[in-house]
């Protein structure tokens, strides 16, 4: 399962069972000010969805330096991993937020108002993506 956290949202995606494709699954709202994490629903969608284990984007800074929004991630990480003791991984999201936006913008031309209701979503699934790929390129070196 992978996940873009963000102050206000989580972005979800899943995997095919194959472990080649990740498809977006929802948006789960949180407040980092309320301490309102939406821990529980993703923990129902991991045993839904038979999950197991995360990618937790890691949202470093362009200097490749961490900032509050990766220390927030791995908090995160840690809070989930308290809920449900599955592995977590972490996947450097740097510009997957910008590439959803322009994928929303310039693929599907989607309004301002739509791109705010699945970008979250989107980025979780190019995180998962990213993560899939870099495993599968691994595993082909070591064969």
């Amino acid at each position: 399962m992978g996940l873009d956290v963000g102050s206000k949202t989580v972005g979800i995606a899943v995997s095919d069972q194959l472990g080649w494709t990740a498809q977006g699954v929802e948006i789960v709202r949180i407040n980092e000010d309320e301490e309102v994490f939406g821990l529980d629903r993703v923990v129902e969608l991991a045993k839904e969805k038979q999950v197991v284990g995360f990618v937790i984007g890691l949202p470093k800074n362009m200097n490749n330096t961490c900032g509050p929004r990766v220390e927030a991630a791995q908090k995160y990480g840690k809070m989930l991993q308290a809920k449900i003791n599955l592995p977590i991984d972490f996947q450097d999201e740097r510009l997957t937020t910008v590439e959803a936006q322009r994928m929303l913008i310039e693929e599907a031309d989607a309004s301002r108002k739509k791109r705010y209701q699945v970008i979250d979503k989107l980025a979780a699934t190019l995180i998962l993506q990213n993560y899939l790929d870099r495993k599968g390129k691994l595993l082909d070196l070591l064969k």
